[in-house]
């Protein structure tokens, strides 16, 4: 209820004044209150009897006409994907209840997204099946597994970059190449019984699935397997599309030119290069279905003496959460050690190289010193960055977007998605800090005021947001970026 709330009202309602919290739908002409402020909750309706309070089915019906009307658009879809991840969401909380969390910190900050995106109206959607389907695959239980291990034929075999940490998980033999594979990938494709793939065990190392779910975490060979899975979560079918795939050299070229030339007086991020790919051709799908990218581990980027934990952690809760228990004074001096290792190497590898990568919450960890202080960011996921395409005209097979497309994404996936949420979760706990924790991050911005667009920023009234429920509604393709105008707390909160 709070992740669709949070979407009806950034993307269709206007505030109805003067009762604070009510709010017009204007398609529909009806009139909406609701409790609290960043998990808003207990929606009720106007009537001409007084507020009616709305159950989640309710709610549902309500938003789905107020969509019709605004877009001329039905949809008989996202009202059944709503309720599906809200019956999601209670197996993997009862599920929860009596499974045992990882004894590593970063392992439970991985597995600790119970309520999902904030800002998604089906954020825990599983493709419509039941608990048996995925639920021993769910980082939200706590899952771990050995993985499938297939053995390919040199002809099917598709494969580029550095891929040799996947032979370390296992043997073939008779001229097979050993490919892992999520286990349940294999189940959607059927078994991958009766054709030219050889079934070879599984792996002795045990997989942990992290927030992604199709990303694993192998920790004794310190290694990240990301998987086509062909399910929709939230916004797309999780297939590793052979476009990205085959672009995966470009980006991590490019990265690597973006942080090379970092000014010595700004902190110095991590990158987990995606290395490369394995796959087997299934019929004419040229290797996608069985896709797995290859991932550096933690180990050989994270510093000594630090412990990564994932950003939407931090803002979402766990136990060992380095914002617990921390007084006023430390809790802002925690925000500014993470603005100096979060933001300057972003917007340098933006300003200087056109690169922009997806620093959403689940794309970034931080690492954190023995007294739980930011001291290093860690940067991830190759298949979300773009290049600005007037910087790097000379690539061919490259994701290149316009430059005003590059800046609202990296605005939006760092402003709006990542920085707020941070902040909220800061201001939860110490309320009087909201305006000097955005005083403080405009501070780290302007550094870079010599920018026209980091000026532009930081006097515009709005920044983006992504409209996930309007792009929902519509069936927008999966990597479709819509966006709303919410205020920017960058200068929102200026003094």
């Amino acid at each position: 209820m709070t992740a669709l709330l949070n979407c009806l009202l950034r993307e269709l309602a206007r505030p109805e004044s003067p009762e604070p919290g009510t709010y017009a739908l204007p398609a529909t002409g009806r009139v909406l209150r609701v409790s609290g402020e960043r998990h808003p909750g207990a929606p009720a309706l106007r009537t001409p009897g007084g507020w009616r309070e709305l159950s989640l089915g309710e709610l549902v019906t309500l938003v789905s006409a107020e969509l019709g009307a605004a877009t001329g658009v039905g949809n008989d879809t996202l009202p059944a994907e709503i309720l599906h991840s809200r019956d999601v969401t209670a197996a993997l909380l009862a599920a929860r209840r009596t499974a045992t969390p990882p004894a590593d910190p970063y392992l439970r900050s991985e597995q600790a997204l119970v309520a999902g995106h904030r800002y998604h109206p089906a954020p825990k959607a599983r493709g419509g099946s039941g608990p048996r389907a995925w639920l021993r695959y769910s980082p939200e239980a706590h899952a771990s597994f050995a993985l499938p291990l297939l053995g390919v034929p040199a002809e099917d075999l598709v494969e580029q970059g550095d891929t040799a940490a996947l032979d370390h998980l296992g043997a073939a033999t008779g001229g097979l190449v050993a490919l892992p594979a999520h286990p349940w990938q294999v189940e959607l494709l059927g078994g991958l019984r009766g054709g030219r793939l050889r079934h070879l065990g599984v792996t002795t190392a045990v997989a942990v699935p992290t927030a992604s779910i199709r990303t694993v975490y192998l920790p004794e060979p310190d290694l990240f397997c990301k998987f086509s899975l062909d399910v929709r979560i939230t916004n797309d079918v999780r297939r590793l599309w052979l476009r990205d795939l085959r672009r995966l050299p470009v980006v991590a070229g490019a990265l690597d030119r973006a942080f090379d030339d970092l000014p010595r007086h700004l902190s110095r991020p991590a990158v987990l290069r995606d290395r490369g790919y394995r796959s087997a051709r299934l019929g004419s799908d040229g290797g996608e279905a069985l896709a797995v990218i290859v991932r550096d581990g933690l180990r050989e980027h994270v510093r000594p003496g630090l412990t990564a934990l994932l950003a939407a952690a931090i803002a979402e809760g766990f136990p060992g959460n380095p914002l617990d228990g921390l007084g006023e004074e430390q809790a802002l001096a925690w925000w500014c050690r993470y603005l100096d290792h979060v933001v300057p190497p972003l917007l340098h590898a933006y300003l200087r190289h056109g690169v922009v990568l997806e620093c959403h919450l689940q794309n970034v960890l931080v690492a954190v010193d023995g007294q739980g202080m930011p001291a290093q960011a860690v940067f991830r996921d190759h298949e979300g960055v773009k290049l600005v395409a007037d910087r790097h005209a000379a690539l061919t097979d490259a994701p290149l977007v316009t430059r005003s497309y590059a800046w609202e994404r990296l605005v939006y996936c760092l402003v709006t998605n990542h920085l707020q949420e941070i902040a909220g979760a800061v201001a939860a706990r110490h309320p009087r800090l909201r305006a000097e924790l955005w005083a403080r991050a405009r501070a780290v911005f302007a550094a870079a005021d010599d920018h026209g667009e980091v000026r532009e920023l930081l006097s515009a009234p709005y920044v983006p947001a992504k409209a996930n429920l309007t792009l929902r509604w519509l069936g927008a393709d999966g990597g479709d970026m819509r966006c709303v105008p919410v205020p920017n707390p960058l200068r929102l909160f200026t003094p």
